[in-house]
């Protein structure tokens, strides 16, 4: 049965059908710390690489090196820490993650930065690998999907506001002025966190299933599949997006088409809160359509403002949700395994963010940028298909 139908022995009790709004929302704020702080280089290249004498190419390695991070670390450190109550873990995940930021915004050279942003993808891994099932364990099984909607609503938030605010601050001062504020900001969340989240139990020892066999669970590999199709192709444009800005010509500033894309994104987390517990399989073949047709537009309209504004609009719409849909389908299809299911598909993410940083740097190395949108049309096709091939166990049929 699955996790939003019925208890789990790993819940908290809940004796009134309420969100923890206070916990949730705290967790919502770490959240648009660690989006903000990985997609950060993505508006600031040119500033970046000239700060650190290196091309914007190596730049975007930094987001591939985060990437890479959150990829070797988090199902080895889920796994370890999977049976651990689940407060100490959190709050040795943000202090570790706030050191290694800081570390980013002293770096001296290209090297020492990509070093820290390893660590600091393996920090972020292990907090995300651990968000979905700690928001769920705090709060009834009816609302678990909301709740995970509520806990990402700093994916979104952080795309609209933290990345074209970052973009901003660093082209007006300097590109270590924006990692600085988040390491302020990430300091607020820690005492946050001390004071807001309520403790949850771990995983009960007698459900652990290795990790293999969590990835061979009806529907998890299925979920994954999505994530990485899906995903690559979100990654390879929005990395490099102000490389098909310029190439397109439309004098769209790229702190303006973030924020563009970053609140719709808002409007597409709304639209799944309200949807996840009740339609997840029309919620999830929806978004990735819209989000193919954003591509679309993007290719045959790239010298019109209006085309890509519309665009940026459908793509927020369509990914902004898909954090909360993914982590749902894989949450139920695991069961009482979905803190490690879970750390898989933020390895899936992230292996989508290092393929999309790689990839796009590969594409406009040899083309000024135009062409990036062919892989946000190819790839998603196949993410539709497999998910409305898989009607009975990631995203089945009546859910």
């Amino acid at each position: 049965m699955s996790s939003t139908t019925s208890p789990s022995p790993g819940h908290a009790p809940a004796s009134t059908e309420r969100l923890p709004w206070a916990a949730l929302l705290v967790m919502a704020l770490m959240g648009f710390l660690l989006i903000t702080t990985e997609t950060m280089p993505a508006g600031l290249l040119p500033q970046v690489a000239a700060g650190l004498g290196t091309t914007e190419g190596a730049a975007g390695q930094l987001v591939s090196a985060y990437a890479l991070g959150t990829v070797v670390a988090t199902i080895p450190l889920v796994a370890a820490t999977r049976g651990l109550r689940r407060k100490p873990v959190l709050l040795v995940g943000i202090a570790g993650f706030l050191v290694v930021n800081t570390a980013t915004a002293l770096a001296g050279g290209i090297g020492s930065a990509l070093v820290v942003r390893l660590l600091a993808g393996a920090f972020s891994g292990l907090l995300w690998g651990m968000l979905a099932g700690y928001a769920r364990r705090i709060t009834p099984p009816t609302l678990a999907g909301r709740a995970l909607a509520v806990a990402s609503l700093g994916t979104p938030v952080g795309l609209a506001v933290g990345t074209p605010f970052g973009s901003w601050l660093g082209r007006t001062v300097d590109w270590r002025w924006s990692f600085g504020t988040l390491s302020v900001l990430m300091a607020l969340t820690l005492v946050l966190a001390v004071t807001l989240v309520p403790d949850a139990p771990g995983q009960p020892a007698a459900s652990h299933l290795p990790v293999g066999r969590v990835l061979l669970l009806p529907g998890v590999a299925l979920v994954l599949v999505v994530i990485l199709t899906w995903m690559v192709a979100h990654n390879t444009v929005y990395t490099y997006v102000s490389a098909y800005l310029r190439a397109a010509d439309v004098g769209l500033p790229v702190d303006v088409a973030l924020v563009v894309f970053g609140v719709a994104a808002l409007g597409g987390i709304a639209v799944t809160a309200a949807l996840v517990d009740r339609v997840l399989r029309r919620l999830v073949l929806a978004s990735i359509a819209l989000f193919t047709a954003a591509g679309v537009v993007l290719l045959v309209g790239q010298h019109s403002t209006a085309a890509v504004v519309a665009a940026l609009v459908c793509w927020g719409l369509g990914y902004g949700g898909a954090a909360t849909q993914l982590q749902t389908a894989v949450s139920e299809a695991s069961g009482e395994n979905a803190d490690v299911a879970n750390s898989m598909l933020g390895v899936a993410f992230n292996l989508a963010i290092f393929g999309g940083g790689v990839l796009g740097a590969l594409l406009i190395t040899g083309d000024p940028g135009v062409t990036l949108p062919l892989v946000m049309v190819a790839l998603p096709l196949v993410a539709l298909a497999v998910a409305a091939g898989a009607r009975r166990t990631a995203f089945p049929t009546g859910r």
